[in-house]
């Protein structure tokens, strides 16, 4: 019995195939050549969506934003693997029809399309919405580090910098002793254990210098800029916890289908001050008016919170245990309660605590609770503080910190629930898709970037679920009513057009048989 033979390269065929046979009719390519050929590219931002007359065509912005929705959905990200595919991968063949454009062309499409990638995103959100793939009740917000293209040695911050520029000043004097010693006995000497003579002393004597001035000048532009670091690679990067240097990436994921309604970065090292704004845009794209929140306790900001509540989002984030009473394990402020009514604290002792004065404290209001009469007698006053009687500041605003942490306690599987909520994009996008790193540099070349990617965690997440022959039926009953929108917009008009123009041409006529010499 011999094996499974294949086709013979050399035989001809009389009806020979076509490149829409390799491509099944429910297969997800066809999606993307549907979906970026509904969209208005003008209006999403991306350049060149009408060709000039002069000159050597362009490719269609249309096409190269297909070649990039195939490549982060398929794990090829590098322009030059995204040239190569073109020639020999059939679906893009397909999807290109045959184009193939050089590897600098897709990256220039990527780089000076960034704002459109955004768009993109909040286009294809708008069909899932459509769809009742959002939950629209709960989103869960988080960030995530991602590196950047800057190696950690060549970030600096002002700490460093003086400890370089003090090696440089140490080893120069050495240097300049040896040189002195070569000089004065005419010898060869011997430095850090290797032999060398005077003038390669000279050399990296002046090797040293140059990198002397330039650590200067780095700590100088800083202290006159007012920075805390600087990246030489990515000067728009950051170092953060565990990555080295890199971006905050951020993310609202709703928890019907765990899809991603709002994305951005930043280049902030923690997620402090950041959670009105993701929530706001995840509000804003879900098309809501109240809408629930949850973050971990890195988003706990007090003008935050408050914000979120003026905007008719419910906020939940655990209260972190801060200050120097929780740190070294004496009573802190969460076991005082307020008494909105009479606007005192009552202390785990059972005192009470009245408002003695206020004061502006970082720019905001806060008031002073104290009872000093009753810490001198406590007979616990050693577990409340160390000074002569316990102070308890409360900001202006904190009536909405006491409404969140209500919420908190009442509802603890919401905190439990967002790690199943976050966890899943982030870990498919950085470790499924190979994306936990830039390829770009500059916060907003990656912002389009880190769009692409969310943007093809969705597609995918959403073919997982409904498949692309859905997708592809939904958008052509979307093309199918616009079309009978702008035919029955057309109409419309013409029934206006159509009387006015019988109109004038009667008005016409009257005035010809009124006055038949001056129409002659």
């Amino acid at each position: 019995m011999g094996y499974i033979a294949g086709v013979d390269r050399n035989q001809g065929m009389l009806l020979p195939e076509s490149l829409e046979e390799y491509i099944a009719p429910d297969h997800p390519v066809r999606f993307l050549d549907a979906f970026v050929d509904g969209l208005n590219l003008a209006k999403c931002g991306f350049g060149r969506t009408q060709p000039k007359e002069t000159g050597r065509p362009p490719f269609a912005p249309g096409d190269l934003l297909k070649l990039y929705l195939w490549g982060y959905l398929n794990h090829v990200r590098t322009t030059r693997r995204l040239e190569r595919e073109c020639a020999r991968n059939l679906e893009l063949i397909w999807l290109m029809r045959k184009l193939r454009p050089d590897f600098k062309t897709i990256a220039d499409f990527r780089k000076d399309n960034r704002q459109g990638f955004k768009s993109v995103f909040r286009q294809f959100n708008l069909l899932c919405r459509d769809l009742g793939l959002f939950g629209q009740e709960l989103v869960a917000i988080d960030g995530s580090k991602l590196k950047a293209v800057n190696n950690p040695a060549r970030n600096y911050d002002a700490k460093k910098l003086r400890a370089l520029l003090s090696r440089i000043d140490a080893k120069l004097e050495e240097f300049l002793q040896a040189l002195d010693q070569a000089d004065s006995e005419e010898l060869t000497v011997e430095c850090d254990s290797k032999a060398g003579s005077a003038t390669d002393l000279q050399q990296k004597i002046e090797a040293l210098r140059q990198r002397q001035g330039k650590y200067q000048e780095l700590l100088s532009e800083m202290e006159k800029k007012g920075a805390e670091e600087v990246s030489l690679t990515d000067p728009e990067s950051r170092r953060m916890h565990k990555i080295g240097v890199g971006y905050n990436g951020q993310i609202a994921v709703d928890d019907k289908h765990k899809l991603i309604v709002a994305q951005e970065v930043v280049n902030e090292a923690t997620d402090y001050g950041q959670l009105a704004a993701m929530a706001k845009e995840a509000q804003e794209a879900l098309g809501v008016e109240k809408l629930k929140a949850v973050a971990d306790a890195g988003y706990y900001d007090n003008v935050d919170i408050a914000q979120c509540e003026v905007l008719g989002i419910e906020a939940y984030v655990p209260r972190p245990r801060k200050g120097s009473a929780a740190s070294s394990g004496r009573f802190d402020k969460t076991q005082f309660t307020y008494d909105a009514t009479k606007d005192t604290y009552r202390c785990p002792e059972g005192a009470t605590l009245e408002k003695k004065f206020e004061c502006l404290k970082r720019g905001a209001k806060h008031y002073f609770y104290s009872n000093a009469p009753a810490c001198r007698r406590c007979l616990r006053k050693r577990e409340c503080t160390t000074a002569d009687y316990r102070r308890i500041t409360r900001w202006h605003g904190e009536a909405a910190l006491d409404w969140m942490h209500a919420r908190v306690e009442a509802t603890p599987e919401l905190i439990a629930r967002r790690k199943a909520l976050c966890e899943h994009p982030f870990g498919s996008i950085k470790f499924w898709m190979e994306q936990d790193a830039f390829l770009m540099r500059g916060l907003e070349k990656v912002r389009g970037e880190f769009s692409l990617s969310t943007l093809c965690y969705n597609i995918q997440r959403v073919l997982n679920i409904v498949g692309a022959d859905t997708l592809l039926e939904t958008l052509r009953k979307g093309a199918a009513a616009k079309e009978a929108v702008l035919s029955a917009a057309s109409h419309a008009k013409n029934l206006l057009v159509s009387p006015l123009q019988s109109w004038r041409r009667r008005t016409s006529l009257f005035l010809d048989d009124l006055f038949p010499a001056v129409s002659a």
